[in-house]
């Protein structure tokens, strides 16, 4: 590439961007773009150039901000409750950079088009956790992005849809259809590996964004867990040619030897099973384990080296390793094949199987309980129940072995089978595809990943620094039959102490200690505090029309500390009786 041709590309992104770039004061010095194909990923994907420009940008500024300003290492060696408010900075950090990259480029979405957040990770605890390590700030279902007199008619259908009883998300999607309007479905982490991130681990903290061609067929909040297998296609079309259905349900034993007939001369040994691990799941995958171990296989553990070089981690990140799902040849001309197995939250196993359409491999699911106390087998039975059925409490008990099961746990478990339902979730089928996600079978996905760290699956570098107010910043941009890594070089247009407002959520600055009654107040600010409302409290908040109504009593101490409830309640407050035409809409209970 000549000097002239480098130029121009620089300068096609930056126009290409510029509403990203300028919100988060950045100056772009360099794009350099490795292909998997001849054409740019935009030339095969829904989105045009474009958005699907802006998302690689709003990725690469939501892992450049959280990287910086996001408490990177702050919790390492520190106690559960230190670790556990570390996280949840990160994560406000990072859910509002990327939810403001979506408002602005959205600004330049076609008029008649919104993007809807179908799926969050962070809202639930974790299985093994107490309740105070969920509920992490995240971009949840409902949020809605577009010019504003689209994102106000399809705001009003998504409270429909949540408080009307009967109000279905086929109508939802019917409606909106029949009156032109293309919403377009999205499932986030904003921070994936959150744990690691706040103990400093070089590997593993990225930022996923997965847009849909349609929304996703949810209709309110939903986080569970997901069970996931995903092999390389080529292992799923020899299955089928043998008549074998392959899927989350088939025994280990018939998936090892599909892959064994889809790589002849494949040794046992060099088939390489990458599951999560550590003690505290050991009741819910150590059968699995076995089984895998019994057929002579590997199953991966810290330490392992990948192809690219790093050393890969068990403890956490159940989306990245499906990147390396398939085949390679090692010096020795061996062949070795690697898949993942096991399970997943709920937003990583869907964005993990949407990769379906976009990598060679081949990804099945299973409905789980989020108590997720059952080996992985009994869970996806489990979830299959009748809470109806005379027999439910019988039928828990056996899954259990027999044992006595509390009266309690029992109608917890029925429980999550109703909300399950109530969220439209795909129950009544033993094995999940993505397109049972989707209203329609020809759906299309772009997948863009923000590298905070290094990735041990692609070899991707983390954020970088090069000088004194310069990163290079990785994202992956992936679609149907195209995928690439672009690396942009930012310059911060303002010194780092100053940049760190631009990529802080006001709320947050204000609890850190910023004066709001000196602070120059814009008609933004509205906005602002009502998106961060939603990220960092959605559980305290209640929708009445265009009222938000805050209910700070919703809110566990463990998860903000009182102080800091009684900072957000003062800057409301101020808020409220001082620019009353702007905040309109709040209401503090």
């Amino acid at each position: 590439m000549t000097d002239i041709d480098k130029r121009n590309l620089i300068a096609q992104w930056a126009f290409d961007t510029r509403p990203v770039l300028l919100r988060f004061h950045l100056w772009l010095e360099n794009v350099e773009v490795e292909r998997a194909q001849a054409e740019p990923v935009s030339a095969f994907s829904f989105a045009p150039r474009g958005i699907a420009r802006c998302l690689a940008m709003t990725s690469a500024a939501t892992a450049l901000g959280t990287r910086l300003f996001g408490g990177f290492g702050e919790g390492a060696g520190k106690d559960k409750a230190t670790l556990n408010q570390v996280k949840k900075s990160a994560d406000a950090i990072s859910a509002y950079v990327m939810s403001e990259g979506l408002w602005h480029l959205t600004r330049t979405l076609p008029e008649n088009h919104a993007i809807m957040v179908s799926l969050g990770e962070g809202l639930m605890p974790k299985a093994g956790e107490t309740p105070e390590m969920g509920a992490n700030p995240l971009l949840g279902f409902g949020r809605v992005y577009a010019r504003p007199e689209v994102a106000r008619i399809v705001d009003r259908r998504v409270r429909r849809l949540l408080n009307e009883p009967g109000h279905t998300f086929d109508q939802f999607y019917g409606w909106l259809q029949n009156r032109g309007i293309t919403l377009w479905g999205a499932a986030v982490d904003t921070l994936e590996n959150t744990s690691r991130f706040a103990q400093g681990k070089t590997t593993g903290p990225m930022a996923v964004l997965h847009l849909f061609d349609s929304p996703l067929r949810v209709s309110r909040p939903y986080e569970s867990y997901m069970g996931c297998l995903t092999v390389p296609r080529r292992v799923a079309e020899t299955a089928d040619r043998a008549s074998l259905l392959l899927d989350y349900r088939t025994p280990r034993r018939q998936v090892a030897e599909a892959i064994e007939a889809a790589y002849p001369g494949l040794r046992r040994e060099n088939i390489h099973v990458w599951t999560l691990r550590g003690k505290s799941r050991v009741g819910r995958l150590g059968k699995l384990w076995e089984e895998w171990q019994e057929l002579g296989v590997h199953l991966v553990e810290d330490g392992w080296k990948a192809p690219s070089g790093f050393e890969v981690f068990t403890d956490s990140g159940t989306y990245a390793p499906t990147f390396l799902v398939g085949s390679w040849k090692d010096s020795s001309r061996a062949t070795h094949v690697f898949i993942c197995d096991g399970y997943a939250a709920t937003a990583e196993a869907m964005q993990a199987a949407s990769l379906s359409e976009v990598l060679d491999v081949d990804a099945s699911m299973a409905m789980f309980s989020p108590s997720f106390e059952l080996p992985c087998d009994s869970e996806a039975k489990l979830m299959q129940l009748d809470p109806a059925a005379p027999d439910f409490e019988q039928r828990v008990v056996e899954l259990f072995g027999g044992r006595e099961v509390e009266a309690r746990k029992v109608r917890s478990y029925a429980d999550a089978i109703h909300e399950a339902r109530a969220s439209n979730m795909p129950l009544g089928r033993s094995s999940l595809r993505a397109d049972d996600f989707l209203p329609g079978k020809n759906w299309r996905v772009l997948a863009s990943t923000g590298y905070i760290c290094d990735d041990p699956y692609t070899g991707t570098a983390g954020v970088t620094r090069v000088a004194e107010g310069v990163y290079r910043v990785t994202t992956g941009l992936a679609t149907h039959k195209a995928s690439s890594h672009i690396t942009f070089t930012f310059r911060l247009m303002e010194p780092l102490e100053s940049a760190r407002h631009v990529f802080s959520p006001l709320l947050v600055r204000f609890m850190s200690g910023v004066d709001h009654t000196t602070r120059p107040v814009k008609i933004s600010d509205s906005g602002r505090i009502r998106n961060e409302l939603q990220t960092m409290l959605s559980q305290a908040l209640e929708h009445d029309g265009e009222t938000v109504r805050v209910y700070f009593d919703r809110i566990d101490e463990n998860v903000m500390p009182r102080e800091k409830q009684e900072v957000i309640r003062g800057v409301l407050q101020w808020y409220r009786s001082n620019h009353p035409a702007w905040f309109s809409w709040l209401e503090i209970a």
